[in-house]
């Protein structure tokens, strides 16, 4: 199972398409937050399930602010992360996920690309496909793939889009 992951593409739904576009061929489609009104327009772009939730900007949203969901043997949470604080680290992620079983936590939020990967516990942002904030400001998503083993993998792509620069383009 390929599962695509972004976040924060804060109303740009054109690089949800281009990044949908470009991955291809996928299983399911999962975005961490600050989708900002797409909602309907992503879900439209598939036949593939998508999970969604609310970020901090998506005020008039009726997305959950977290899902927990089962896939294959993963019981993942998916959260944008603010509140978690996750712009201070992902301790609170991290306790949270260990206190309901959680083997892994997708979050959004900092715009930054992120992957820690213990034992017991995968923590992973996809990064922002819209507005990036590492210092190469590429444009990423994350790629979780699921083996015929149900062993998890994980890489980061980077969308061949253009990056836009904005208040949000730091």
């Amino acid at each position: 199972m390929k599962i695509l992951v972004v976040s924060d593409s804060h109303g740009r739904d054109d690089d949800v398409k281009g990044v949908m576009e470009q991955v291809k061929d996928f299983d399911m489609l999962i975005h961490c937050g600050d989708v900002e009104g797409g909602e309907d327009y992503i879900r439209a772009l598939t036949e593939k399930p998508v999970i969604m939730v609310a970020g901090n900007n998506d005020f008039r949203s009726d997305l959950p602010s977290k899902e927990i969901v089962e896939i294959e043997d993963y019981k993942i949470l998916v959260t944008h992360g603010h509140q978690f604080y996750v712009n201070f680290g992902v301790g609170n992620l991290e306790d949270y996920c260990r206190q309901n079983n959680i083997q892994v936590a997708m979050f959004g939020h900092t715009h930054k690309p992120y992957l820690q990967i213990e034992e017991d516990l995968t923590i992973l942002n996809p990064g922002s496909i819209s507005y990036p904030r590492q210092s190469d400001q590429k444009q990423t998503f994350l790629i979780m793939e699921i083996d015929k083993d149900g062993e998890a993998h994980y890489s980061h792509g980077i969308y061949k889009g253009t990056t836009k620069k904005g208040w949000l383009g730091w």
